[in-house]
């Protein structure tokens, strides 16, 4: 006899309950796990890659602070080429110089974007407007020239003159603490702080403070917001958005963009104070352009102030880290190294004689500093991994083909190029006199030494950066000799690395300055 359709289900409801839902709810994990074990992209000749987790991926295998490090290691097993599943997003790692040529040089068109799906970058930037941050597009190319020119090749004179002022202050301060220990990491990021502030500011921000923060603190933070792990990064979808609510990353992300914004507001409402004196013609700062700029609304290149405010994120964020911590690495190592701080002491006394400071003509014959400042750059990039690339369009790299498909993130990492022992002898050995007779230079066109990256993403601050790291370098040698406080054993002081996007000496730099001059 055939049961009706309404004894039908209520025969069938304890069925559901006490079967089917169970196994529905055991079966979904499984087939979750085996989605993501199947392989992909059948047919084509993908990079190697380490085994994966469910979810996850390869996500683990960068757990801690210093994730350049893990991808090093990794790349000795897997390759200079390494396909990485980060949560959902496929990343490509180039760990050698070869490679590196590939994806800077020889797809540079294909690879030169970035990503459009990071909350971090995207709200500090006023939505990619700036050009560290912005994908490739007519807007971010037009910008990077105008900085180029505005901030660093029209302002040679300036420039100039702010390092002789700041290196003078940094002097005096030096000279009057002398002979008892003292923290170089505040002198030296205020004296790369208040050099470009002069040229690009008209002044110095740095040491100010805005509802009782430092510049420097705010920054701090924003490079660690920008480098530091976020959900939506790997998972760009409502689930990564809910785990970043629920971690407080949005929370902090939103807390330090008001603190940005707020040091920019300030900035700009200086230069539009009516009392504010006008610059002369020919002395604008970065800031007074940018601002005659909105004004005029040339062609396509229109100016709002979050195009304004984008691009001090660019100087701000770039121009003063970068430099400050190259000097604090090349000041540790040398003071670790006895006789390189002895040779590199007699280079520039023997050039600079009994000046006060180092002067501009003086830069060219400063061989042996020229060649810590490379070595620097090789072994203490400034940036260890590069900001992410994204990769356009679909193609094939190097010699063994493999295939890079579009929406691929792209990771360069420096500090490995800078340890490959096919190009360098005792890579992990500060050695200097590796470059005395090497034509090898670090304005991107060897690839085995890219701390400024190279093609249409390369740092356009690189010689403004390396300027002012020379010039202050030199002058703390030829101003002061140098030694660790009495009783400190130099086995005994901390190198390890700390930071995001810009890797800092884990401990701070506790010196003794002699004046000598």
């Amino acid at each position: 006899m055939w049961m009706t359709f309404n004894e039908t289900v209520e025969h069938a409801q304890p069925l559901l309950y006490q079967w089917v839902l169970p196994s529905l709810m055991l079966l979904l994990p499984i087939l979750i796990i085996l989605k993501h074990m199947r392989p992909e992209n059948k047919g084509l000749n993908l990079p190697p890659s380490p085994p994966r987790l469910p979810i996850l991926g390869n996500l683990h295998l960068l757990a801690g602070k210093n994730p350049h490090q893990a991808l090093f290691q990794l790349s000795q097993k897997y390759g200079p080429a390494m396909l990485l599943k980060l949560g959902t997003l496929p990343t490509l790692v180039v760990s050698n110089a070869e490679m590196a040529r590939e994806v800077l040089q020889t797809h540079d068109a294909d690879f030169c974007s970035r990503p459009v799906h990071s909350p971090g970058p995207q709200k500090l930037s006023y939505g990619f407007l700036s050009i560290t941050f912005g994908p490739r597009s007519p807007y971010n190319t037009r910008v990077r020239k105008l900085l180029t020119y505005e901030l660093l090749k029209g302002r040679e004179k300036s420039l100039w003159a702010a390092r002789v002022d700041e290196m003078s202050k940094m002097v005096k301060s030096l000279t009057d603490v002398a002979t008892t220990p003292v923290n170089l990491n505040d002198h030296i990021f205020k004296a790369a702080d208040g050099i470009l502030g002069q040229a690009a500011f008209g002044k110095s921000y740095g040491a100010m403070q805005f509802k009782g923060k430092k510049l420097q603190t705010v920054l701090d933070e924003c490079m660690d917001i920008a480098s530091s792990f976020n959900a939506e990064d790997f998972y760009p979808n409502w689930a990564g958005r809910l785990i970043d609510f629920l971690t407080g990353y949005r929370a902090r992300l939103e807390r330090n963009f008001n603190d940005l914004d707020g040091y920019y507001t300030m900035v700009i409402n200086e230069h539009l104070d009516p009392n504010h004196p006008p610059p002369l013609p020919g002395n604008e700062d970065f800031v007074d352009v940018l601002l005659r700029i909105s004004r005029e609304e040339q062609g396509e290149l229109k100016f709002s102030m979050n195009n304004v405010k984008a691009l001090l994120l660019d100087t701000f964020a770039g121009g003063v880290d970068t430099t400050a911590v190259s000097i604090l690495w090349a000041m540790a190592e040398l003071l670790m190294h006895p006789e390189k701080l002895k040779k590199a002491t007699a280079d520039v006394r023997s050039v600079v004689g009994k000046k006060a400071l180092v002067e501009e003509p003086d830069m060219e014959h400063l061989k042996y500093i020229k060649c810590i400042v490379k070595e620097i750059f090789r072994l203490h990039p400034p940036a260890p991994l590069f900001i992410p690339h994204e990769s356009i369009n679909s193609t094939k790299i190097g010699k063994e083909g493999y295939d890079v498909l579009a929406k691929t993130r792209i990771l360069v990492n420096a500090w490995a190029v800078g340890r490959d022992p096919a190009h360098w002898s005792d890579p992990d050995k500060f050695y200097p006199e590796r470059f005395e007779d090497s034509d090898v230079e670090y304005k991107g066109s060897h690839f085995q030494l890219i701390p400024f990256s190279s093609g249409r993403r390369s740092c356009p601050g690189m010689m403004m950066g390396s300027t002012s790291f020379t010039y202050i370098l030199a002058n703390l040698l030829h101003c002061f000799d140098w030694e660790f406080p009495e009783g400190v054993r130099r086995e005994d002081v901390c190198m390890e690395e700390e930071g995001g996007i810009t890797m800092h000496k884990k401990t701070p730099l506790i010196v003794v300055p002699k004046r000598v001059n």
